[in-house]
C-alpha cells in the first residue's frame, strides 16, 4: 500500500474503489496518476467533472469561455444561483475542488480554436468533449486522431442523447508501459472509426435549432455525461469493453438504449487511407451549426 502513496484519508475516501478487485489500490493509484481535458462545463461536462472528480482523477482541466446563467442551472448541477454571473470554469473548478482536495484542477477560459487546440490537449491522457458546436467536434477529433489521443464524444437534443468512444489507437504499436489487457484493445482488424467517420459532414447552419429554441430535458445531461465519465474511468483504469465502434444511442422517452455499430471510413480525410488533413490548419472549422449539447 505504501508503495502506491494511498494515505489514510485516500484509503477511506476511495474504499468502494479500493474493495473491488477490478480496481484496487493499484488501479485507483491509476486514476490518481491520470490526467482528462473536460471541453465545456455545461449541461453534459457538469456531470462528468463531478463524477470525473469524486472518482480521484488526479488532474481534471476545464476549457469553457463561457458565464454562468440562471436558465443553465436547470441542468448544469455544478454551479448554483450565486455562481449566476461568474465564469463556468470557475464555478466548476470551485465545485470539483470542494467535493475532492486531492485533485488538481486547471481551467482554461477560452474558446478552443486551431491555434490552440494542441497546448490546451496535448498535456492530457485522455479528453471528454461536452462541446456544444460541430466546429470544436471536429476540432477536437481532428487533433486526437493526429496526435493519437482518446476521445469521448456526448451529445444531445431534446430527449435523446448519443455517446461514443474514440481511442484513436491506429495500430502502430502499443506504449510498453500501457496496459493492453482490456479486452477489445488489440489492433489484428480494421481501424477504429473517428467522429469524422461516423459524422463526415456537419448540417446546414441554421438547420439545427439549439437547445434555447427547442429546450432539452434537464436530467437528459446528466445520464449522457455520466456516461462518459464512465467510459473515461475505464480507460484510465485499462479495464472493460469501451464503445468503440459502437454509437450508443438513448431515447429518455421511451426509456431505451440502443447500440449502433459504426465503421471506420477509408475516404475519411482525417484518418482514412489518403488523408487530407495532416494538420487542424488544413480545415476550417469556424461556421459551423450549434447542437444542443449544453
Amino acid at each position: 500500500m505504501s508503495d502506491l502513496r494511498l494515505d489514510a484519508t485516500q484509503l477511506d475516501r476511495y474504499s468502494r474503489h479500493v474493495i473491488m478487485d477490478e480496481i484496487g489500490p493499484e488501479g485507483q493509484k491509476r486514476l490518481l496518476d491520470g490526467s482528462v481535458l473536460v471541453v465545456g462545463a455545461g449541461g453534459l461536462g457538469s456531470p462528468a467533472i463531478q463524477y470525473l472528480a469524486a472518482a480521484g482523477v488526479g488532474r481534471l482541466g476545464i476549457v469553457d469561455d463561457d458565464d454562468v446563467e440562471r436558465s443553465n442551472l436547470q441542468r448544469q448541477i455544478v454551479h448554483g444561483d450565486n455562481d449566476v454571473g461568474r465564469p463556468k470554469v470557475e464555478s466548476a473548478a470551485d465545485y470539483a475542488a470542494g467535493l475532492n482536495p486531492d485533485i488538481d484542477v486547471e481551467t482554461y477560459e477560452t474558446r478552443l480554436t486551431a491555434e490552440n487546440v494542441g497546448d490546451l490537449v496535448d498535456d492530457y491522457d485522455v479528453v471528454l468533449d461536452a462541446s456544444d458546436n460541430f466546429g470544436t467536434r471536429y476540432l477536437l477529433n481532428d487533433h486526437c486522431v493526429l496526435t493519437g489521443t482518446p476521445l469521448s464524444h456526448g451529445a444531445i437534443y431534446r430527449f435523446e442523447g448519443q455517446v461514443t468512444t474514440f481511442t484513436n489507437d491506429r495500430g502502430e504499436g502499443a506504449d510498453e508501459d500501457s496496459d493492453d489487457s482490456r479486452e477489445g484493445t488489440g489492433r489484428s482488424g480494421p481501424a477504429p472509426p473517428c467522429y469524422r467517420c461516423v459524422f463526415p459532414e456537419a448540417p446546414e447552419p441554421g438547420t439545427v435549432p439549439d437547445c434555447a429554441t427547442t429546450g432539452v430535458l434537464g436530467v437528459l445531461p446528466g445520464t449522457v455525461g455520466c456516461i462518459q465519465a464512465t467510459e473515461v474511468v475505464k480507460y484510465l483504469l485499462g479495464k472493460g469493453e469501451l464503445l468503440e465502434g459502437r454509437l450508443l444511442m438513448y431515447d429518455a422517452m421511451d426509456m431505451t438504449f440502443e447500440t449502433v455499430p459504426v465503421q471506420s471510413n477509408p475516404a475519411c480525410p482525417v484518418c482514412g487511407d489518403d488523408p487530407e488533413i495532416e494538420s487542424v490548419d488544413d480545415a476550417t472549422y469556424e461556421g459551423t451549426c450549434s447542437l444542443s449539447a449544453d
